[in-house]
């Protein structure tokens, strides 16, 4: 007879044993870290400056460079989320004031986010504890249990439009202004303020010196860009049909972790942009290690490589998959919900 149960505790010491693994490649090295700072924010202050410069060329131009410049500004926010681990440097002081920088402009308070996505580590894949730093997620049980009203608005939220179009601009620019979910926190009215104070003061500078036009056609395009390439990130990383999800009773945070998150497979250029943050089943499975390091990982231990894997084609589908089954463990989209229980 099958043992589920059995089957369950097997794959968890299975994945138990990775972290001892893993572990192995957890040191940060610092000029290495000090070379992937630089050559990212290198990069992103001279794009800027030559989008600028370009205001008096082609307003296009202009906006293709800060398009351009999306892509350095995504790699910022993954070495702030490298700082948020303790995975940039050896010195968690170090870390955290790197991070609060870059938070600047990342528009993302880094104290704040840092509790979020702890929160999201610590809970991956339990369905008792959904609700911070995730993508709000139904299962197909919950969802019919729903007004028809609230089924609606349920399906505005998972609509693509809404999350990866109006979403993350709403996320970066306008939620991540207060520190929402922690507000009885001093610590963290501090940093979404602190935050907020060094985003006013640098639009207030580019104000002053060029006026509007380089905040629509530099700030505002590659910000949202880098947005949207994170929220999309994000959700590919777990929302995908074998995902895991589980009760609290059944739920185990390292099985959790190298089975509900995704091995997003990108071409070299992209994975260099995002970090190597495609490579997320290890990353939650041991998250101090640098993002510089993952790809060692995969190289050594041909058994992850082969976990979870996504391409791009395949991560496409996944944007209409809207419902957790808990009977055939599957997300589901909501015409094969209906189908097998509408």
């Amino acid at each position: 007879m099958f043992d589920h149960h059995s089957e369950a505790a097997t794959d968890t010491r299975a994945a138990q044993k990775w972290i001892k693994v893993l572990s192995q490649y957890r040191e940060p090295s610092a000029l290495r870290s000090w070379f992937e700072l630089g050559i990212t924010i290198g990069p992103f202050v001279v794009l800027w400056v030559l989008a600028w410069a370009s205001l008096s060329v082609s307003y296009w131009l202009t906006f293709a460079i800060a398009l351009l410049n999306g892509a350095f500004l995504l790699r910022l926010f993954i070495i702030q989320h490298d700082c948020g681990h303790g995975a940039f440097f050896k010195s968690r002081n170090l870390s955290d004031w790197l991070g609060r920088v870059i938070g600047v402009l990342t528009l993302t308070p880094y104290d704040v986010w840092r509790r979020s996505h702890s929160m999201h580590h610590s809970a991956s894949g339990n369905l008792g504890r959904r609700g911070m730093g995730d993508v709000h997620t139904l299962t197909v049980t919950e969802y019919y249990a729903l007004s028809a009203i609230n089924r609606l608005l349920y399906r505005l939220y998972r609509n693509p439009v809404v999350l990866f179009g109006l979403g993350p601009s709403y996320l970066f620019l306008m939620q991540n202004r207060l520190p929402l979910g922690f507000t009885e926190h001093v610590k963290y009215w501090v940093s979404a303020m602190a935050t907020n104070a060094g985003i006013l003061l640098g639009l207030a500078v580019i104000l002053y010196f060029g006026g509007w036009m380089p905040i629509v056609l530099i700030f505002l395009p590659s910000t949202i860009l880098a947005a949207t390439a994170g929220v999309w990130l994000f959700y590919v990383q777990h929302q995908f049909e074998t995902t895991h999800w589980e009760e609290e009773p059944e739920w185990q945070m390292h099985h959790a972790a190298l089975h509900g998150s995704s091995h997003y497979v990108l071409p070299k250029v992209l994975q260099w942009a995002t970090g190597n943050i495609g490579i997320h089943h290890v990353h939650h499975l041991y998250s101090r290690l640098p993002f510089y390091r993952l790809p060692q990982v995969l190289r050594d231990h041909a058994d992850l490589a082969n976990i979870n894997r996504m391409t791009i084609r395949d991560s496409l589908k996944t944007a209409r998959l809207h419902l957790w089954d808990e009977k055939t463990k599957r997300l589901l989209s909501f015409a094969q919900a209906r189908l097998h229980y509408g």
